[in-house]
């Protein structure tokens, strides 16, 4: 299960926590992990970093201490400090020859098909270049209140494994392992080195709160342990501080808990289940039924239409799956109830006279 002597393309995230010392650049700690990915680029591997510590960064020079809790305080920290951060990551990989590329992400351009594959293609010619793509939400412009936000670097690097089909997501953080309970609260908490099925009690026992600059906690980690894992990628959660933590993960050590995903999803399956839903769709018991059994969505079993949204977007379907739709909400609207031959009668003879196809209809439970 730990055997990582063929793997290949590897999402390394590192958490503020671990980046940082006293709101600045741990520079000591930034070289030694560009040492360790070095190593792997050496070795033939595609490693590709996702780094937090923007907002924190910035914070430092500013002086400012304490949670950074307005938004637009939080924007200008992380304009100040993204390219403190970068600097010391181009200076680190110069030491080894090594050229690496900043690459600053919204949610915007993973919910756009277009945007999505722009980036998977422009990440996989930095890959095939020998660069090493170095990943940080732009923070500067994405708010939580316009909704662009990822809401912290563990669910965008598991958004980029599942992009680029990574083969392994290793997650430095200041936790150091997934516990049987909240170690905060019980001292007879134990690490669990396995993992094989995200439950419920594992869903409950995590905990939610996270470092100073930081926004994620374990119950992050778990959430974006599932996105990864929809891509058949392996996940190892461990503590950012281990000494030369990476090289003891990729040679097998048995450090922090290691994620193994159950199936993998398409790669269009996945999008859609990562996608931000513009709107809802209605729908009855038979259609659910029939939705179960791989069949298309026809406006006959929708029974009423939430949001205003346009051909393509992605919506759900009451709350148990999404789906890219192939009518607008304004149509779905004048179509619903009705037998899908009206679509066309409706609409003109150029429009499909389904809703949505099976592949294109993904359920949350699957």
């Amino acid at each position: 299960m730990r055997d990582f002597s063929h793997t290949k393309r590897i999402v390394i995230k590192i958490g503020t926590a671990t980046l940082s010392k006293d709101g600045k650049v741990d520079t000591d700690y930034v070289h030694d992990i560009v040492r360790q990915v070095s190593q792997m680029v050496k070795q033939g591997c595609q490693p590709v970093i996702v780094t937090s510590g923007a907002i924190g960064m910035g914070a430092g020079q500013l002086h400012l201490s304490g949670p950074i809790k307005d938004m637009k305080m939080r924007q200008a920290c992380a304009a100040i400090g993204q390219p403190l951060l970068m600097a010391e990551y181009r200076k680190a990989f110069a030491e080894y020859g090594i050229i690496c590329g900043q690459v600053l992400m919204t949610a915007e351009v993973l919910n756009h098909r277009k945007t999505y594959l722009n980036l998977r293609n422009a990440m996989e010619k930095l890959l095939n270049l020998g660069a090493v793509p170095v990943l940080n939400e732009n923070d500067c412009v994405s708010t939580a209140e316009i909704g662009s936000a990822f809401g912290d670097n563990d669910r965008l690097s598991a958004l980029v494994a599942s992009k680029i089909d990574a083969d392994l997501l290793i997650m430095l953080s200041d936790i150091d392992a997934l516990y049987d309970k909240d170690p905060r609260k019980h001292n007879g908490a134990k690490p669990i080195k396995f993992v094989f099925e995200i439950t419920k009690e594992i869903l409950q026992n995590a905990g939610s709160r996270g470092s100073t600059y930081a926004t994620g906690g374990m119950r992050t980690k778990i959430q974006a342990v599932k996105i990864a894992s929809y891509a058949g990628c392996r996940i190892v959660l461990a503590h950012g501080r281990e000494s030369n933590v990476i090289e003891r993960i990729m040679a097998g050590e048995e450090i922090g808990t290691l994620f193994l995903p159950k199936r993998k999803l398409s790669n269009r399956a996945r999008w859609i289940l990562n996608n931000a839903p513009v709107g809802k769709i209605a729908i009855d018991a038979g259609a659910i039924e029939a939705l179960r059994k791989r069949k298309s969505l026809l406006p006959s079993g929708i029974t009423g239409v939430e949001g205003k949204f346009a051909v393509g977007a992605v919506v759900m379907l009451n709350d148990v799956a999404k789906a890219v739709t192939n009518l607008g909400s304004e149509e779905l609207k004048s179509l619903a109830g009705k037998h899908s031959s009206e679509i066309r009668q409706v609409l003109g003879p150029d429009r499909k006279d389904v809703v949505a196809i099976p592949e294109d209809i993904v359920f949350l439970d699957y």
